[in-house]
């Protein structure tokens, strides 16, 4: 395989068909003849297929202002390997590189996984995808408009996708956009949805995906905390 390890060609199983496949084929060469190929999607999503999925998806968010800049490549490298190891994060570059020579058919990407990646593991995509795209300090309105693309044709609901968006784009209403209310909402109703996010976003939801992305998702866990304890300071219940 050459430059690439098996963090990229072990266990990738459903990823290594349909388009994502084909782009892989493409950057990688020889990867069908060496690849983990037994590991065959059977339900739950694979690391390897779900790291390299946010890989091809990353490629379009850093073309969606019709360049792409050493500078963005050098934030994502920091993004790697802050969140899965400086070994992983050289490889993750490489293909990337090799991944922005392409043009990817998104449409047809993000169907594949939304059809082969849980849902939980695709909030964390989305989440991620977003912190990419803020490495630079800002979320580009490019960027966002391609992000919301995603989030549709992988089917995030428009509630979900609010929530995480409000957690990167500051607004007014931020925290209740996290809690998915409105400002409007009872605190018997706040409470509830605070009670409905810690289960949809707890960690343990993605544990399959690796320590390192239960790490990603911990932070997210953490801003679901941190909006209801200012809503409730806001409010003064408990």
């Amino acid at each position: 395989m050459g430059k690439y390890g098996k963090w990229i060609t072990g266990g990738l199983g459903w990823a290594l068909f349909g388009p994502i496949g084909a782009i892989l084929g493409f950057a990688i060469g020889s990867i069908f003849d060496n690849a983990e190929t037994s590991k065959i999607y059977t339900g739950e999503t694979s690391r390897n297929g779900f790291i390299v999925s946010l890989l091809v998806l990353v490629s379009a968010i850093m073309k969606a202002d019709g360049k792409v800049l050493k500078s963005e490549l050098e934030y994502v490298k920091q993004f790697f390997v802050k969140n899965f190891g400086q070994s992983a994060a050289s490889e993750a570059i490489l293909l990337l590189r090799d991944i922005l020579k392409q043009k990817v058919p998104l449409i047809d990407v993000c169907n594949q996984i939304k059809d082969n990646v849980d849902y939980h593991s695709r909030l964390q995509l989305l989440h991620l995808l977003f912190g990419v795209a803020q490495a630079d300090g800002v979320v580009s309105t490019p960027e966002l408009k391609l992000i919301t693309e995603i989030s549709h044709n992988i089917g995030i609901t428009d509630s979900d996708f609010q929530s995480i968006k409000a957690m990167f784009v500051p607004e007014t209403d931020k925290f209740y956009k996290i809690l998915e209310v409105s400002p409007t909402a009872t605190n018997e109703e706040i409470k509830k949805a605070y009670r409905n996010m810690a289960l949809k976003f707890h960690p343990d939801k993605v544990q399959h995906l690796g320590d390192d992305i239960r790490k990603v998702a911990e932070e997210k866990f953490k801003l679901v905390n941190e909006a209801y304890e200012m809503i409730k300071k806001e409010r003064g219940f408990n």
